[in-house]
C-alpha cells in the first residue's frame, strides 16, 4: 500500500506497506526531476490561484535533508471539486507507473489519503484568514481501509512569520507555518511519533510552496525531507 501524503502525517511521502502495530512510515523513492520539468518551471507564467479550479496543479521536487540530493519529483493535479473536497491526481514525474489520488478539504486537510481516511480531517491545513501568530489546533483519527491500522493524532499550528520565498518556480510571498503532530499508534502505544511541518504557503498559487517534514520516534530524527515547487499552472480555457 502506498500513502501520497501532501502535507500530513507524511504527508508527503510515498509510504511502504505498514505492518499490523506499526506507526507510519515514509519512504522516499528514486527519481529526480527531468530537465522538461526545470525548463517549464523557467517560463511558467504567473497566474492568481486564489480560488481553485479543475485543472490547478503544482509540481514538487522532494529532497532527502540527510543527504542533499533530490529523490523524487511528484506532480498533484485537481480532478474535481465537490461538495467542499477538493479530488487530486498525484503522479510521480518520469514514472507512470506511480500515481495516487488524495482528496482535501477546501482548506488543504487531507480528508482521504489512498486506503488511508482521517476524521474529521488530518488537521495539516491552513485557518483562513493567515496572519502573524494565528494558532489553531485540532485532534485526528486516521484508519487505514486495508489492514486496520489506526492512529491518534494531536495536531497544532501557529504563523510564524511572513517571508518571501524563491524556488525554481519564481519568488512568492508567503506565510510561514510550524505545525507539530503527536502520533500514537492505538495498537501499540509505545510506538509513538512526532513530526514537525514547517510550511510555506503563498495565497497568490493557494499552495505551500516549501514543505519540511521532521520525523521523530523516540525522540530521534528517523526523516527529513523538503518538497519545494518547481512548477504551477492553470488548466488553459478551451
Amino acid at each position: 500500500m502506498q500513502r501520497w501524503f501532501a502535507g500530513v502525517s507524511f504527508l508527503v511521502f510515498v509510504a511502504s506497506a505498514f505492518a499490523a502495530g506499526a506507526t507510519p512510515t515514509r519512504i522516499a523513492q528514486n527519481g529526480g526531476a527531468s530537465p522538461e520539468t526545470v525548463q517549464a518551471a523557467k517560463s511558467v507564467a504567473a497566474a492568481n490561484m486564489s480560488d481553485v479550479a479543475i485543472g490547478d496543479h503544482w509540481t514538487y521536487d522532494v529532497r532527502d535533508e540527510s543527504s542533499g540530493a533530490v529523490v523524487l519529483t511528484r506532480k498533484y493535479t485537481v480532478t474535481d471539486i465537490s461538495g467542499g473536497q477538493i479530488a487530486t491526481r498525484v503522479d510521480v514525474v518520469n514514472n507512470s507507473g506511480q500515481s495516487g489520488s488524495i482528496v482535501y478539504d477546501k482548506s488543504w486537510n487531507i480528508l482521504r489519503d489512498g486506503a488511508n481516511r482521517y476524521s474529521p480531517n488530518s488537521g495539516t491545513g491552513i485557518a483562513l484568514p493567515l496572519k502573524l501568530n494565528s494558532e489553531w489546533k485540532s485532534a485526528a483519527d486516521e484508519v487505514n481501509g486495508n489492514n486496520g491500522n489506526a492512529w491518534k493524532i494531536a495536531v497544532s499550528s501557529r504563523v510564524t512569520g511572513q517571508e518571501s520565498v524563491t524556488t525554481k518556480a519564481g519568488t512568492f510571498d508567503a506565510y510561514a507555518i510550524e505545525t507539530t503532530q503527536a502520533v500514537r499508534n492505538t495498537k501499540n502505544p509505545t510506538a509513538n511519533a512526532q513530526i514537525i511541518i514547517r510550511t510555506w504557503f503563498a495565497p497568490d498559487v493557494n499552495h505551500w510552496v516549501r514543505r519540511n517534514f521532521v520525523r521523530r520516534v523516540g525522540g530521534l530524527i528517523v526523516g527529513n525531507e523538503t518538497m519545494e515547487l518547481v512548477e504551477y499552472g492553470r488548466k488553459s480555457a478551451e
